[in-house]
């Protein structure tokens, strides 16, 4: 009976060791679950510099603070009925419909290269007037730009004068003549006019100071040089634009440029002066996309006789297209835009908002054709969608389009 009795205590004392780790490893546990939890920050929608590790009122405008989710990896937005309705957001079943009409691509205007002239220095002197000071400033063709002392220019004057001595000893001479010539084209070259060479031969005394006047009417775009400054042979003055002629570049997606070629005539209509549309014909596309993004250009020039545009305007370009029957089609501003692709908001529930990306066909003014990325019968938001894309950047700091791929 006794040796049972020994069994049964030394089973029991055997027992509190495990029963011990094992307790002390539930307790490691929770400790580590507890430790995992992250707290949840809020923030409010409309000032962002608002957070706070509970949930309350934003303490400048009274909204209701929100989840900040930055950096999560879902792709689902919440939004509340309440901020549904004060960011109007709207949403439409997409379906099938009938398009015509042309297609509208956001454009700029730019400077013509051909229409641009750099002026450098003929020759190594110092500037001892400068006309031009000054950036903007329009310039006619023969208007001085700036004088120069130079002593080289100086020497050149007196070979010349000694030529023209030289040929009157020995008149007829062939050589004598050659050598005139040869030293009036010196000082042409070196930026002395045929005025300026007449009159030297007329008053016999060389002149240190040359004037260099316009080549061509412009614009001072960029100014290289100071008064008073020391120049060399070939050294930068300045630039001149010409604003007569000006490009038009306007951005495309790589399935809009499918169906445009150079040659193609297009409208181009400059916001403020939707009276005076402008013909233009396609000239050049880009063979490559732009750098981080997906976007490629189309160009063309149009003409600007009274320079009433000025370089950086907006311009809209009008493709024309044929009629399309039976497409998926949205209005246009339901179809957000930017260097990373193409996407809309779907609402999949009654407060949850998903991006999908998109490719667009025809559009007119109003509607665009969906050719890829949604079905028939889905549920898009047609009002707003710029405000949820904002407050997903807000919330989860990257863009939507980042890691989706078109379906359908």
């Amino acid at each position: 009976m006794e040796r049972k009795l020994f069994i049964q205590k030394f089973a029991l004392l055997a027992l509190v060791p495990s029963v011990f780790i094992a307790a002390c490893s539930s307790e490691e546990k929770k400790t580590g679950e507890a430790k995992a939890v992250k707290k949840q920050t809020f923030t409010c929608p409309m000032h962002p510099q608002v957070i706070k590790e509970e949930m309350s009122t934003c303490p400048i405008c009274g909204m209701d603070l929100v989840p900040f989710e930055k950096n999560s990896n879902e792709k689902a937005l919440t939004v509340d009925e309440k901020r549904q309705a004060l960011a109007n957001i709207t949403t439409m079943v997409i379906g099938v419909n009938n398009l015509s009409g042309a297609k509208q691509l956001n454009g700029r205007l730019t400077v013509d290269p051909e229409q641009s002239s750099y002026i450098s220095s003929r020759i190594a002197g110092r500037i001892e007037q400068l006309y031009i000071r000054e950036t903007g400033v329009v310039v006619k063709k023969g208007q001085p730009l700036y004088q120069l002392y130079s002593e080289q220019l100086a020497t050149l004057q007196q070979e010349y004068l000694m030529a023209v001595a030289q040929e009157k000893q020995f008149p007829g001479e062939k050589i004598e003549k050659q050598i005139v010539e040869s030293a009036k084209q010196k000082l042409l070259l070196y930026g002395q006019s045929a005025g300026q060479v007449q009159q030297l031969l007329h008053t016999q005394k060389k002149n240190p100071y040359v004037t260099f006047f316009a080549p061509e009417s412009g614009v001072v775009a960029e100014l290289y040089v100071n008064q008073g400054q020391y120049v060399t042979e070939g050294g930068p003055i300045l630039r001149l634009e010409g604003y007569g002629n000006l490009w038009v570049e306007a951005d495309v997606y790589p399935n809009e440029a499918k169906g445009i070629k150079e040659g193609q005539r297009v409208k181009v209509v400059i916001p403020g002066w939707e009276d005076q549309p402008q013909e233009m014909t396609i000239s050049f596309i880009t063979p490559a996309l732009q750098s981080g993004t997906q976007l490629t250009q189309i160009r063309g020039s149009i003409s600007n006789p009274n320079h009433q545009w000025q370089p950086g305007a907006q311009a809209n370009v009008f493709l024309p297209s044929g009629s399309n029957s039976a497409v998926l089609t949205l209005p246009v501003d339901a179809v957000i835009r930017d260097g990373k692709g193409m996407h809309v908001w779907i609402k999949k529930g009654k407060d949850s908002f998903e991006p999908k990306r998109v490719n667009t066909g025809e559009e007119n003014d109003n509607q665009v054709e969906i050719t890829a990325g949604l079905q028939n019968g889905e549920q898009v938001v047609v009002t707003g969608a710029y405000l949820l894309y904002s407050e997903y950047i807000l919330k989860k700091g990257k863009n939507p389009v980042e890691g989706l791929k078109i379906s359908g």
